[in-house]
C-alpha cells in the first residue's frame, strides 16, 4: 500500500458518505427548535436563501447599511481562515487562473464540471428537488453557482475569502443552506430518501467531490481546450479551493488543503458514484436549454457538442457522462471538427491553427454563456453580476441599455426558430 491509498483507503470514502456536518448540523437544529410551530423546512430554507442572496450584495457592494441578517446572526457562524489558509500568494495565484482564463472556465462550468454533479444520484435528487422547492427555478440555481465562481474567486483579490467579503460570505452561507437542505429532505422525503444508499443529502463525500469539479475537473477541461496549466498553477488553484472548502464546512479540507499527490486517488475513488437519474437527466436538459436559448442563430447546437467533445477521453470513467444524462447528438460540423482536430493532432502539422479554431468556439460558449445569465438573472433577488474589470476584458456590457438591446435580439432568435421549426424541414 502506497502513502496515498493510506490516505484516501476505500473505508474513508464510506466514513464520508455517511458523514453530515455534525458541528453545524447541531447549530441548525438547536436554532429550529426556536421558531414557531407550523414554520416548515421549506419557508426556512427560502429565507435562507433570501439572506444569503442580500448578504452577498452587501459583500460586493457595500451601502453603509447593516444588511437584514436574522439568520446569519442567530447561527453566529462566522468562522476566521484557518491557519493554513491565510496564504496571500497562494491564493493570488489560484485566484488568477480565472482572472486569466474565465471565459474557458466559464465554459467549463456549465459543459463539464455541472455535469459531473449530474451523474451522483444523490446530488441529483437534491438538486433538481429542493431548487424546484425552495425557488421555483431550476436555471437559476446555475446562475447562483456562476457567481459562486466568480465570488470565490474575484479577479485576483486574495481578500475575497477574508470574513465580510463575498467569497467568505458565500461559504458559510452555502455551509448554513445545506445544513437547511438536509433538514428539509428529511421534513418532505424522509420517508422515501434511502441513507443506506446516498448516506445523508449533501453528505462529506459529494462535499469532496465538489472541490474536485470547480478545480480538477476545470483543469481537465481547459487542457481540453488546449489550456494547459502548469503543477504550479494547479497546486495554487486547488490550494484556493480547499481555502473555501475549509470554510464550507469539508470535512477532508479541515485540517490543510488539499494537494496535487490527492489528485489521482481521489479521482479514482470518486469515480464509482457515475450512475444515470431522471433527475440528472432533467438537470442536464435544464442546463443545455439555458446555454442554447443565447447562442447566435446557425450557433444553438454548440453547447452540446462542447459537452461531448469534453467528455470524449475523460479518465476514472467520466467519458460515460453524455450517455449517462442523455445528452443529444453534437452538431455534424462539430464533430467533424474534432475528427479533424484527432488527425491534426497525429500529425502535428496543423494541430496549432485546429486548436485555435477550437479555443475561439470554446470562448464563443463561454461568452455567451457568461451574458445569458447577466441577461436572465441581471435582477431579482440573488442577481448575477461579474466585477466591470472582468466585464471590459471580456467585452461584455452589463448596462440596462445593454440587457435590453440583448433582450431584443433573444426574442428575435427566439421568433425565427420556432419559425423554422413549425415550417419543418425542407424537402
Amino acid at each position: 500500500m502506497n502513502d496515498h491509498d493510506a490516505r484516501w483507503p476505500e473505508e474513508r470514502f464510506r466514513q464520508l458518505r455517511r458523514q453530515a456536518d455534525p458541528e453545524i448540523d447541531k447549530v441548525v437544529a438547536d436554532y429550529l427548535r426556536t421558531q414557531p410551530d407550523g414554520k416548515s423546512a421549506l419557508e426556512l430554507v427560502k429565507g435562507v436563501i433570501e439572506e444569503l442572496g442580500r448578504a452577498k450584495r452587501e459583500a460586493r457592494a457595500p451601502s453603509g447599511e447593516p444588511p437584514a441578517s436574522e439568520i446569519f446572526d442567530a447561527l453566529d457562524f462566522a468562522k476566521e481562515l484557518p491557519e493554513w489558509g491565510d496564504d496571500k500568494e497562494l491564493l493570488a495565484k489560484g485566484q488568477a487562473v480565472f482572472a486569466d482564463y474565465g471565459l474557458y472556465q466559464s465554459a467549463a462550468l456549465f459543459c463539464k464540471c455541472l455535469p459531473m454533479a449530474y451523474v451522483e444520484v444523490s446530488s441529483a435528487k437534491v438538486l433538481a428537488g429542493v431548487s424546484n422547492l425552495a425557488t421555483h427555478s431550476l436555471t437559476r440555481r446555475v446562475a447562483e453557482t456562476g457567481q459562486m465562481l466568480v465570488d470565490v474567486m474575484g479577479l485576483k483579490a486574495t481578500d475575497s475569502l477574508q470574513p465580510g467579503r463575498p467569497g467568505h460570505t458565500t461559504a458559510i452561507g452555502l455551509r448554513i443552506l445545506h445544513s437547511f437542505v438536509r433538514a428539509l429532505v428529511n421534513e418532505r422525503f424522509g420517508d422515501r430518501w434511502d441513507t443506506e444508499r446516498y448516506g445523508p443529502p449533501v453528505n462529506q463525500e459529494l462535499l469532496l467531490a465538489t472541490i474536485f469539479d470547480f478545480s480538477v475537473v476545470t483543469w481537465e477541461a481547459l487542457e481540453t481546450m488546449g489550456v494547459v496549466l502548469t503543477d504550479e498553477q494547479r497546486a495554487a488553484h486547488l490550494y484556493t479551493w480547499s481555502v473555501f472548502g475549509h470554510l464550507m464546512g469539508v470535512d477532508t479540507c479541515r485540517d490543510g488543503p488539499l494537494t496535487l499527490a490527492d489528485v489521482e486517488p481521489v479521482s479514482l475513488r470518486l469515480g464509482r458514484l457515475y450512475e444515470s437519474s431522471d433527475e440528472g437527466r432533467l438537470l442536464m436538459a435544464k442546463l443545455l436549454a439555458e446555454m442554447e436559448a443565447f447562442m447566435h442563430l446557425g450557433w444553438r447546437k454548440l453547447p452540446r457538442s462542447l459537452v461531448h467533445w469534453m467528455f470524449r477521453d475523460a479518465a476514472y470513467g467520466a467519458d460515460r457522462v453524455p450517455e449517462l444524462l442523455g445528452v443529444p447528438r453534437p452538431a455534424w460540423w462539430c464533430t467533424a471538427l474534432f475528427t479533424v482536430a484527432r488527425a491534426a493532432h497525429r500529425h502535428g502539422r496543423l494541430a496549432g491553427p485546429v486548436d485555435g479554431l477550437i479555443r475561439l468556439l470554446v470562448r464563443r460558449v463561454g461568452r455567451h454563456v457568461v451574458v445569458g445569465l447577466i441577461d436572465r438573472h441581471s435582477g431579482g433577488q440573488a442577481p448575477f453580476r461579474i466585477p466591470e474589470e472582468l466585464a471590459r476584458a471580456w467585452r461584455i456590457r452589463q448596462s440596462a441599455a445593454a440587457v435590453r438591446t440583448r433582450a431584443i435580439r433573444h426574442r428575435t432568435r427566439q421568433r425565427l426558430r420556432r419559425g423554422r421549426a413549425q415550417e419543418g424541414p425542407h424537402p
